[in-house]
């Protein structure tokens, strides 16, 4: 019989020549274990998946209850449903009032893609305009917007009328038109490494996205769900966007996303056509389950309440002469590389030899992905530090 690692080359599609083979039996809070027991500390959280920690009890318990009940019934938005009708409502009472729908998805790019029809829909216009350095997923739409070329190249044409600005560039607003649908932005930047927006910039973003009538779409996929040490990140400064996005950490390891706008823009799938956007799995009423005791979870555990306080922990720790930089936003932090022929080393050796899982930033490939879950303790964050420091240590010969 064949091993899992053999089915896994064998017949389970790639995409990259170097997976990490990492065979994962069981998982539980900030730890993952191999079949013969190995303990590995997960500092990225699934790609910022897991922040309520794996398996967390009482997302465990939402799932078996709703398993009880009743799968998939129906496609989107035809049957009345309780664990998606709760979960919206839910998710509306964290938001400002006029956030007031949510059509929900599979996925974050699949919640990119739906936003993006629904802001050539209800302007009219086809213009959009992203961010250099940007990640929003990888079909062809949420491609389009994506801010590297590296990662478009081989699929063109995709969609036309896009345009690309630099992240914190005031100058760069200007680019954003009357003929613009929509601005869609991380509102603090993941692949990129972990950009902050400066004072001001989001401000003037929502100012000259109103100014022309186009709409800001802020892609909260990565930073949203307490990442950042508040609910949504753009809670931080002071704006509110006309679409928020919002997948990873929503599901507590199930698979959901959801595209929120105002009723008035969001009813314009309702006609010409009617039934303007469609998903079979959107809503899955297990994934809502989960999402709705994983948002619980937050809020009852009061797990937002010391994110800044870890963070500043990471970053005490974290200090050694082949450190540059610790860049961060809550716990979601970059630390910084001369560059990645230094980085990698230091995450294979974090791997092999002392059992921490973390990565580095598509498009920032000299810095360190520090991402883990919020139920992170302070006695975890000293022992991921220590065994970080040891592997930089060993690979840069600096002890």
């Amino acid at each position: 019989m064949l091993t899992p690692r053999q089915l896994f080359l064998r017949h389970q599609a790639q995409t990259s020549d170097f997976p990490l083979l990492l065979e994962i039996e069981r998982a539980e809070g900030v730890y993952m274990y191999g079949p013969e027991g190995r303990r590995y500390l997960d500092l990225i959280s699934g790609i910022g998946v897991s922040n309520v920690g794996h398996r967390h009890p009482r997302v465990i318990e939402a799932i078996q209850r709703q398993l009880d009940k009743y799968l998939h019934l129906m496609v989107y938005g035809e049957l009345v449903q309780a664990p998606p009708a709760e979960l919206a409502h839910a998710l509306h009472q964290t938001l400002p009032p006029r956030l007031d729908s949510v059509y929900f998805t599979n996925s974050g790019t699949e919640a990119v893609e739906g936003a993006l029809k629904l802001a050539k829909r209800h302007t009219g216009r086809t213009g959009l305009v992203s961010c250099h350095r940007a990640y929003h997923g990888s079909t062809q739409g949420a491609l389009s917007v994506t801010g590297s070329e590296d990662f478009k190249r081989s699929y063109r044409p995709l969609l036309p009328d896009v345009q690309h600005i630099e992240f914190n560039s005031l100058a760069d607003l200007q680019l954003i038109t009357r003929h613009t649908a929509a601005v869609i932005v991380e509102t603090v930047q993941g692949e990129a490494g972990v950009r902050v927006p400066e004072t001001g910039y989001l401000t003037a973003l929502r100012q000259r996205c109103t100014e022309v009538g186009a709409l800001l779409i802020l892609d909260e996929i990565q930073c949203g769900f307490g990442r950042t040490g508040t609910f949504w990140a753009f809670e931080q400064f002071g704006i509110e966007p006309d679409i928020l996005l919002t997948a990873k950490g929503m599901g507590g390891g199930m698979p959901i996303g959801a595209f929120i706008a105002p009723q008035e823009i969001m009813a314009g799938f309702k006609s010409d056509p009617i039934l303007g956007h469609l998903t079979t799995f959107g809503g899955h009423p297990v994934s809502c389950a989960a999402a709705l005791a994983t948002l619980r979870v937050i809020q009852e555990e009061n797990l937002l309440a010391d994110v800044t306080e870890k963070a500043a922990r990471f970053r005490r720790l974290l200090r050694h002469p082949a450190i540059q930089a610790v860049r961060g936003c809550g716990l979601l932090i970059a630390v910084e590389f001369e560059s990645f022929a230094v980085l990698k080393p230091i995450i294979d050796r974090a791997l092999a030899h002392e059992g921490i899982l973390t990565d580095w930033f598509l498009f920032c490939d000299n810095s360190l992905r520090l991402a883990p879950p919020l139920t992170i303790t302070h006695e975890e964050i000293d022992e991921a530090c220590a065994a970080l420091l040891r592997a930089v240590a060993f690979v840069t010969d600096q002890e």
